[in-house]
């Protein structure tokens, strides 16, 4: 007999039965389909077809690439083209190379492609024709960087035609100069016998083995036979080392047979040279031939150490530095010979003209044009160039030893304080003097680049702000803007050459005299706040107004202008504030053109039976209007103030009044 609970117990052990069976028939019986439907991954050549079309055929394979290990360097992009790498850069190659072997850690040294720029730029990270995955067959490799020409002159070294650059030097690090595979000396004597009879001839039996080779030979390529450098000394030239240096038999060979600057003037005469004028070249002068010069051989013009202004710029380091401005002949091909003597010249600096002349020879259209003008500057007069302007080029526009104001002041010293006011024009604060002045020579005073209204319009448009109707301030009319105007810098406001109020009294003077002794005056003109009311230049409306009345009265009078916007306004105030006000002073408080009563009494007839039953017919001359009315605007229909005595509020005056008293 089952217990009473048992209906839950089958239905439990049915569900148990049930999946039990399915999961034998899943078994026996897998579906077919489902198993089928697996993908199959593609590789990456099967997109890229047009990568195995380049690398495959080459000789040279990276072993990722050969391999079919794509994924070793690149993270897959699926159906989205974008080059995704594993790591930035040179740090994807150290994964598998040993940055150690590079020595990148060394100061020196480290070729500078590998140092600066990446692997790639040397190596193609695929496949190459070339050894070690070079992106081109030796020596056009390096030519990439280096000035294929330099190294391929009339006569190449043989071991570059043969071997290629990896003969001599090291392509990634070398603890020798200029990445050589081992010190200059002995790396050349590794192939050239220095005991053999051709090389002791050649040599005039010196022991040259114990000197620097590239002394007198171009380790790469020469237009002379023996690879001797461009520029020969002629006892070099001729073997006749013995004309300097000691007999080649004796203890020190190399040493002079004469004092270095004897040696040179033995040969070279000082007037052959240009050595004679009365300024001389400082190393010239003291006899220090070999500060410039070479002795034995160079691969510049007249045996000089260094390639055009570089060579000067190893002493004069203050005309190297990169400005904006160069100056041309200092970037032409003569350089600084441009202008300069190498030995010596007639003027100071080593110039052969004077200062104005030199510049005039590039620069004579700048003097004409100059000479013509009725105002020349003293300096251009005096042909004093140097005194502006920088000779071999600036930061500067112009090629101004400095900012043109910094200029200027050299001279006007006195200016410079003056100019430091609250209120400076915008010309002077930037330091740009010569928006208004000409610099060499105008035919207007001061310089000036052209007169009055003519000048400030370059700046100030005028034609922006004509307006057909406008009324027009007469100096601006006149384009006189000097009038009101300082053209440099001013305490004032809007840069004037007076405050305001003593400005345009100055013209105005009626006006001065109309205030004299006046009860009342409008705040702005007691302060001097002229441009308060009126625009300087012009307006639209009369007497040069900003706007109408009443809104240009409402701009101060805030509270007022809310309480006419919420409330009933006087129809006076509404229209013009002039009606009942004078707009600059008045003999009566509160700028009123009448006293009180008989201005209220130019529209409110006292006389009128309604205005005497409401005012109890108490004479108009002995009240106060504005004890009880708001003269410009109330809540109230009749103007009154908005806090009344009760028996007024219900007009029972004569609760306290009694007709015919006050």
């Amino acid at each position: 007999m089952m217990p009473r609970n048992s209906a839950p117990l089958k239905l439990t052990m049915g569900i148990v039965i049930f999946f039990c069976t399915l999961f034998v028939l899943q078994a026996a019986f897998p579906d077919q389909g489902h198993a089928a439907r697996k993908f199959k991954q593609k590789e990456c050549a099967d997109c890229h077809s047009d990568f195995n079309d380049k690398y495959d055929g080459m000789k040279n394979q990276h072993p990722g690439v050969r391999d079919g290990k794509c994924q070793e360097c690149h993270l897959s992009h699926g159906i989205v083209g974008k080059l995704l790498l594993v790591e930035e850069g040179n740090k994807l190659c150290f994964r598998c190379h040993e940055k150690t072997d590079f020595n990148l850690e060394e100061k020196t040294g480290v070729h500078t492609a590998l140092r600066r720029g990446k692997c790639s730029a040397c190596h193609n990270p695929h496949a190459s024709n070339a050894e070690n995955l070079l992106a081109n067959d030796g020596a056009e490799m390096c030519f990439v960087c280096h000035q294929k020409d330099k190294y391929q002159k009339k006569v190449v070294h043989g071991v570059i035609e043969e071997e290629g650059c990896r003969a001599c030097h090291n392509p990634h690090y070398s603890k020798h100069p200029n990445l050589l595979t081992m010190e200059a000396g002995k790396l050349c004597l590794s192939c050239h016998d220095d005991n053999a009879s051709a090389f002791t001839k050649a040599h005039g039996d010196y022991p040259v083995a114990k000197a620097a080779c590239v002394t007198c030979h171009n380790p790469h390529s020469s237009d002379n036979a023996n690879l001797l450098k461009g520029s020969l000394h002629n006892p070099v030239a001729e073997a006749e080392c013995n004309s300097c240096h000691n007999e080649a038999s004796g203890k020190e060979p190399f040493g002079l047979n004469a004092a270095a600057e004897e040696l040179c003037a033995g040969c070279h005469e000082s007037a052959d040279m240009q050595g004679d004028a009365a300024v001389q070249h400082e190393p010239f002068k003291s006899g220090e031939c070999l500060s410039c010069h070479d002795p034995h051989a160079s691969e510049q013009t007249t045996l000089l150490l260094g390639e055009g202004n570089n060579l000067c710029f190893l002493c004069h380091e203050n005309t190297s530095d990169r400005v904006r401005f160069p100056h041309s002949p200092v970037e032409s091909d003569e350089g600084c010979l441009s202008c300069h003597s190498p030995h010596s010249a007639d003027f100071a600096g080593l110039v052969n003209k004077a200062e104005g002349d030199l510049c005039y020879e590039c620069h004579a259209d700048t003097r004409k044009k100059g000479e013509k003008n009725k105002m020349q500057h003293s300096p251009f007069e005096e042909a004093m160039c140097n005194s502006c302007h920088n000779p071999h080029g600036s930061n500067a526009e112009g090629l101004l030893v400095g900012r043109s104001d910094v200029v200027c002041y050299s001279c006007h010293s006195g200016m410079e304080g003056e100019f430091l006011r609250t209120n400076i024009h915008v010309p002077v604060q930037r330091g740009q003097c010569t928006s208004c002045h000409l610099g060499h020579g105008a035919d207007n005073d001061l310089m000036l680049k052209a007169q009055g209204e003519a000048l400030c319009a370059t700046c100030h448009d005028k034609s922006l702000f004509k307006e057909e109707s406008a009324t027009v301030h007469m100096p601006y009319e006149d384009g006189d803007c000097l009038t009101c105007h300082n053209p440099h810098a001013s305490d004032n406001p809007g840069v004037t050459t007076e405050a305001q109020k003593q400005l345009c009294m100055s013209c105005h003077s009626d006006f001065k005299a109309q205030m004299q002794g006046m009860a009342s005056q409008h705040l702005p003109v007691a302060a001097g706040q002229c441009s308060g009311c009126h625009n300087p230049h012009q307006s639209k409306l009369s007497s040069l107004l900003l706007a109408e009345s009443p809104d240009l009265c409402l701009v101060c009078h805030e509270e007022l202008k809310t309480r006419m916007d919420e409330g009933n306004s006087h129809s006076p105030a509404e229209r013009d504030c002039q009606r009942c006000h004078l707009p600059h002073a008045a003999s009566i408080d509160n700028l009123l053109t009448l006293p009180l009563q008989a201005l209220c009494g130019e529209c409110h007839e006292a006389d009128d039976e309604s205005f005497q039953k409401a005012h109890l017919s108490i004479a108009a001359e002995v009240m106060n209007c504005i004890n009880c009315h708001d003269p410009h605007a109330s809540k109230d229909p009749k103007y009154f103030k908005p806090t009344m005595h009760a028996p007024f509020a219900a007009r029972s005056c004569d609760a306290c009044h009694i007709v015919g008293k006050e």
